[in-house]
């Protein structure tokens, strides 16, 4: 059988030789000791690209998440977030049990989030309901095409959260920078914390890196270590890291030109069920009646592929995915039930 085109997720990825020949070489240290200086190159270079005093090296980027959460807000406060964040809806209920909030969820059908919602999520504080203490947004966000944000949507949320911490969910943050022009730092001036994920799109086997002031993330060290995150000589693993964030984003337009034409097959194979007009980065979903018989359709062709939501397919491309790869997917989607 063929080599297998793998769409379930961006995560999927192989590192590259690069990667491979930078971890065998990395300088390392005890980094909860402070001492790996792979990782504070690492660090340096994460938070110089989006603009905040420091940064830290996480194993995942719901470790990131939940200790955002656990910096910003208290056991007890209410956390505004859109309802199909992954914050939200794909940590597996984690920031109940890892930092007591509870979520105030807003629409997010395009990715946004609506200000009218957050100023009633907020002024609800007045009427015994949980006093927000933060807001979380998702750049790009996942589950509506990898929506990205713009600098005006930011600016009018940040207004309206009148004060109020923002954290950035940026696990594909990079796509976002290459899709719209804009600089990462630009996007993450909008919020308080800001984290990517290095093991996605930019195709490191590992990791990913929160940043904020030097305050917080000073903070963010010793919630790393009470959520088992204290990872040793991990220079091992930031060396790949760095190599992603050197060599791996201006590749991530070919990913967003390849799913634009897995978007546009979709669309004309099941009209009405997938909207590839807001295909911008590398994620496109589909509606499906039997998400179960399309997905084993593509598997016997060699394409796997994964749901997010009852009836919501999704295909993910990425580094590992060419052009072939494409022209495969393309050629089953035809034939679909």
């Amino acid at each position: 059988m063929p080599d297998v085109v793998d769409l379930r997720s961006d995560t999927v990825t192989r590192p590259t030789p690069e990667m491979r020949r930078a971890m065998a070489e990395a300088e390392v240290g005890d980094d909860v000791y402070g001492e790996d200086p792979t990782v504070r190159r690492l660090e340096e270079a994460y938070a110089g690209l989006v603009g905040k005093e420091a940064a830290l090296f996480v194993p995942s980027g719901i470790m990131a998440n939940q200790i955002a959460l656990r910096l910003l807000a208290r056991p007890g406060d209410a956390v505004v977030a859109g309802a199909r964040m992954h914050v939200v809806a794909y940590e597996q209920g984690a920031a109940a049990r890892n930092a007591g909030i509870q979520f105030v969820t807003v629409p997010d059908e395009d990715g946004m989030l609506e200000p009218a919602a957050v100023t009633w999520a907020l002024e609800a504080a007045h009427h015994h309901q949980p006093r927000p203490a933060m807001v979380c947004v998702e750049n790009t966000h996942m589950p509506a095409d990898g929506a990205v944000w713009t600098l005006a949507a930011l600016d009018a949320l940040k207004e309206t959260a009148a004060g109020l911490p923002v954290h950035m969910d940026g696990a594909r943050l990079f796509n976002a920078v290459v899709a719209s022009g804009v600089a990462a730092g630009d996007f993450a001036a909008r919020a308080t914390t800001v984290m990517s994920c290095l093991s996605k799109g930019l195709g490191a086997p590992v990791g990913s890196v929160l940043a904020g002031s030097e305050e917080l993330i000073s903070a963010a060290r010793h919630l790393r270590s009470g959520l088992g995150g204290g990872m040793r000589q991990a220079g091992v693993l930031a060396a790949a890291g760095l190599v992603a964030l050197d060599q791996m984003v201006e590749r991530l337009a070919e990913d967003h030109a390849r799913a634009r034409r897995l978007a546009s097959a979709l669309a004309e194979r099941f009209p009405g069920h997938c909207r590839p007009e807001r295909v911008m980065t590398n994620i496109v979903t589909c509606r499906h009646d039997r998400p179960d018989v399309l997905i084993g359709h593509l598997e016997s062709h060699g394409i796997r592929a994964g749901t997010i939501a009852p009836g919501v397919i999704r295909l993910v491309t990425h580094k590992d995915v060419d052009d072939e790869g494409v022209e495969r997917t393309l050629a089953a989607i035809a034939t679909a039930p």
